[in-house]
């Protein structure tokens, strides 16, 4: 049978070619390099002989337990492990949340190129691991708060500047909630919020209604309106990006819908960092 007919047989002995048998405690003499057939069969705790059939693209298609076992027992990555489901089962395997730990200076250099532009990073729970200097200033100084605080659900139902922001802040929040609990479920961290939305209900009867109405939105795009403190009212197109090899991130920029806002954000920038300069 061709390579092209039987493409998850040829990615699984691949894999197996790649691993090295002494490291893993295996021993003998060998024709090729990598694991045998019945050793990965023995890792992935499953039959010799519908492993062997697997690679030879015999037996029909495999089940979702079957290719998580051999996931594991060939030690492949997370993006090995999806494409490794694509061929066996034409879809992606259910989602397992797997919080990271913050970002790569390459990823903040991005979001600092951005000058007039407020731009975040968030977790798959709404929590803010990176922002740059426009966000500072536009939206909330989140290292002024403590790490644990910087979850743009708590932001919004319990901080009340950020409340007087916001000139329709009840439709605001509503839409803030329905799209938390979709992107929550896409990344298969309905347990890990667990806690935040239980705490968030006894903190804010509005959260707890909101909630309770089981709405779902994606938060995509659109336009975010703020009535600032200094800067009065600005309208802001705002385009969320998932993070390429992060399925626990997404990227947040918005961008001032006119030159003029533009001009009056990059003023408020420069008088903050003359500021910060005379403080120092």
């Amino acid at each position: 049978m061709p390579e092209t007919d039987n493409l998850l047989g040829h990615f699984l002995k691949d894999r197996r070619a790649r691993l090295d048998p002494i490291a893993l405690g295996f021993s003998g003499r060998r024709r090729t390099p990598g694991l045998r057939r019945e050793e990965v069969a023995q890792r992935s705790n499953i039959s010799p002989t519908w492993y062997t059939w697997l690679e030879q693209g015999r037996g029909g298609a495999p089940s979702a337990d079957v290719l998580n076992r051999i996931a594991g027992g060939l030690m492949l990555t997370d993006i090995e492990r999806e494409h490794l489901f694509m061929l066996g089962l034409g879809r992606p395997p259910e989602v397992r949340y797997t919080p990271g730990e913050g970002v790569t200076p390459r990823l903040q250099r991005v979001i600092d190129a951005f000058e007039v532009s407020p731009a975040l990073i968030k977790s798959a729970t709404w929590d803010v691991v990176a922002w740059n200097h426009a966000a500072a200033v536009v939206l909330t100084d989140y290292g002024k708060l403590p790490p644990s605080e910087r979850n743009i659900l708590r932001i919004m139902f319990s901080n009340s500047k950020v409340r007087a922001a916001q000139p329709d802040w009840n439709s605001m929040a509503r839409f803030v909630v329905a799209a938390f609990r979709a992107d929550a479920a896409r990344a298969g961290a309905v347990s890990e919020v667990a806690d935040l939305v239980q705490d968030l209900c006894r903190l804010s009867p509005e959260f707890k209604v909101f909630w309770q109405d089981n709405e779902v939105r994606s938060h995509g795009d659109g336009v975010k309106r703020l009535q600032h403190p200094t800067l009065g009212a600005i309208e802001m197109d705002y385009s969320t990006f998932a993070v390429d090899a992060r399925p626990d991130l997404s990227m947040i920029v918005y961008n001032p819908v006119s030159v003029a806002d533009g001009d009056r954000i990059r003023s408020l920038i420069a008088t903050h960092h003359v500021s910060a300069a005379a403080a120092s």
